[in-house]
């Protein structure tokens, strides 16, 4: 199912719903909604998913209104407690698609149908990595450098196009993209890491020596440079943002393998080292983090797919971080064993190297799995159960993110 949000009709269909928008009744007879008082209509469509906005939108002018009102943008991004959308980014077989599946689809007992977006400059960006998702809003890049990169609501088809920045003959980058609370804007960083393009490579590993840290704050029409970078940062966008800090995994060095978390405040734009416990499963090498009911989380590689979950209970408090969970070895049904078939893109990411990568953490308390870029599982950590999560629509190969759906664009939450 495709969704495109055009009104080129006045009958529309979403999901399983047909709403007939009829641009002659706008005077016609009060509905009980809009007898309601305000506060309560406002808390009401806070509350309600993505999905339901979106069609709400088509009902009527005074419904548009209240759906796109700062108060419902504003609550329904940051107050109301549910299951995120996931958005399936696909790059394979030839182009790049997104796709999202509504979770808070099955607190009703509804069943979970993956859509298509449409996304409105596919001609300029073919081929492209979600280098974050914050607030509703994408930030995607070129996948083959050519250094365009959007930010973009795929529920409200909304988007810019982010100017060039400084772009080296062979490089690599690390990407991050968030919103500072304090300032109420949104950045979008890029660490470069570079070599001369004459440099000869004797060995297999390619090492890129020098590193530029460029920094993007929406609104300006202009990329700042800060300078080299201070760390060799693994080659994966920030998975995880606290409270407007960004979060990264160090490279392992020769003589030191334990890689670092290394953070970069989007307030003052430094980086700092967060740290770890003297002891357990984080000083081991091989690491990713997430963000787990709003808290720093880091996930530990264990032999055989088993998984260590420690969650830092009090941000940059270094006795607070907890090992609260352990995950067993699962092979979700039907997956197979090999990489045979992999698609040489997802093959070349790091962050999908990996059997299984932790998503986030489901209102019900169950950890949300990816395993190998094919399935999705969810684990329930009370009764220690998996459970495969085969949705309608799902593609072959993908590559989740955690987005929070909503009709907010870049100015909203000023």
């Amino acid at each position: 199912m495709e969704l495109d949000f055009d009104i080129a009709t006045k009958k529309r269909k979403f999901d399983a719903c047909e709403i007939v928008v009829n641009d002659h009744h706008d005077d016609q007879q009060v509905t009980s909604m809009e007898n309601l008082p305000i506060d309560v209509i406002l808390d009401i469509f806070s509350r309600l998913p993505i999905t339901s906005l979106v069609q709400f939108k088509f009902v009527s002018k005074p419904w548009r209104a209240i759906a796109e009102d700062p108060h419902v943008l504003r609550n329904h991004v940051n107050d109301t407690p549910r299951d995120p959308c996931l958005i399936l980014h696909c790059d394979f077989p030839i182009r790049n698609e997104l796709c999202f599946a509504d979770l808070s689809a099955r607190k009703d007992d509804k069943e979970v149908i993956v859509s298509k977006f449409r996304t409105p400059f596919v001609h300029n960006l073919p081929e492209f990595v979600v280098a974050g998702s914050c607030n509703g809003l994408l930030c995607l890049s070129d996948s083959l450098y050519n250094d365009a990169m959007y930010i973009y609501n795929p529920f409200t088809r909304d988007y810019m196009e982010i100017p060039k920045s400084i772009k080296f003959s062979d490089q690599e980058v690390v990407f991050g993209f968030g919103f500072n609370p304090k300032t109420k804007q949104y950045k979008v960083i890029k660490i470069i890491y570079y070599r001369n393009s004459n440099t000869n490579s004797r060995t297999r590993r390619i090492v890129y020596p020098k590193s530029d840290v460029q920094v993007f704050t929406l609104g300006t029409n202009s990329w700042r440079s800060l300078g080299k970078s201070p760390y060799q940062l693994i080659r994966s966008p920030s998975e995880a943002l606290v409270n407007g800090i960004l979060h990264f995994v160090s490279k392992p060095r020769r003589y030191f393998p334990a890689r670092k978390i290394v953070a970069f405040d989007l307030n003052d734009e430094q980086f700092r080292e967060v740290a770890k416990p003297d002891c357990g499963g984080l000083n081991k090498c091989n690491f990713q983090l997430a963000l787990l009911n709003g808290c720093l989380a880091a996930a530990v590689y264990g032999n055989y797919g088993k998984l260590e979950i420690w969650i830092m209970k009090k941000y940059n408090v270094k006795e607070s971080w907890v090992k609260e969970y352990n995950i067993g070895a699962y092979m979700p049904k039907g997956l197979k064993q090999n990489y045979s078939d992999r698609p040489l893109k997802i093959w070349k990411s790091s962050s999908n190297a990996r059997a299984v990568r932790v998503i986030c953490q489901l209102e019900t308390g169950e950890i949300l799995l990816e395993y190998k870029s094919r399935a999705l599982v969810s684990y329930d950590p009370k009764k220690n159960k998996f459970k495969n999560l085969d949705f309608q629509g799902m593609p072959n190969w993908f590559q989740t993110v955690v987005h929070e759906g909503s009709l907010n664009w870049i100015d909203t939450l000023k």
